[in-house]
């Protein structure tokens, strides 16, 4: 287990290494970006506990072929849009009223350049390239972001079921009843623990 410290006075969690990675597979790029804060409303994972942390999705992601330099104050900046992110989707979820502040974050990220597509060398690869990676990353989440907040998808958004996990997901399911963000991690941990309930009821 690994212990993270949360603000404030709340006493320090203990994480297991499966619960700190990356969630890639939400249907959306910037849910993925967003579904690295874990838990919005309960233990409160940060899977960008670090800089480097954060230079590592960018790669594990397939955004950028290499780390970037992040430095502290790039991460302060990208968690500040990771929220802003979560909590339009939320609200435009709920049809509610958009905080301005939220929407300006956005759309300054969203009008800065973006990551270029390139065609690699063996014709079949597709290569991102920016003069500055790291914030071509951001600026591609926030055009994700702002795509996803005016289409019809929007109302394929689900939150993962589990009570520990708050991760958002795009539902392409045929029926549009998925209620896991992943069958692998916590559709088994759910369907594991329902089943030791009902055995130890029985």
């Amino acid at each position: 287990m690994k212990q993270q410290s949360l603000p404030g006075d709340i006493a320090p969690i203990d994480i297991a290494p499966a619960d700190m990675a990356f969630h890639l597979n939400t249907g959306r790029l910037c849910l993925n970006a967003v579904a690295t804060f874990g838990d919005w409303s309960g233990d409160q994972i940060e899977r960008w506990p670090g800089a480097d942390d954060l230079g590592r999705w960018c790669v594990e992601s397939g955004l950028l072929p290499d780390t970037p330099q992040v430095t502290d104050e790039d991460l302060a900046t990208a968690r500040a849009l990771r929220s802003a992110i979560y909590r339009l989707v939320q609200v435009a979820r709920a049809e509610g009223e958009f905080a301005s502040e939220d929407v300006a974050l956005l759309n300054d990220w969203a009008a800065r350049p973006a990551l270029i597509p390139q065609l690699g060398a063996r014709g079949e690869d597709l290569v991102w390239r920016a003069d500055a990676p790291l914030e071509a990353v951001l600026a591609s989440v926030a055009r994700d972001a702002v795509d996803l907040l005016t289409s019809e998808v929007l109302g394929k958004i689900r939150e993962c079921a589990a009570e520990d996990c708050s991760v958002l997901f795009i539902d392409a399911s045929r029926p549009g009843k998925r209620r896991w963000c992943s069958m692998n991690r916590c559709g088994n941990r759910m369907k594991k623990q329902a089943f030791r309930q009902r055995h130890k009821r029985g």
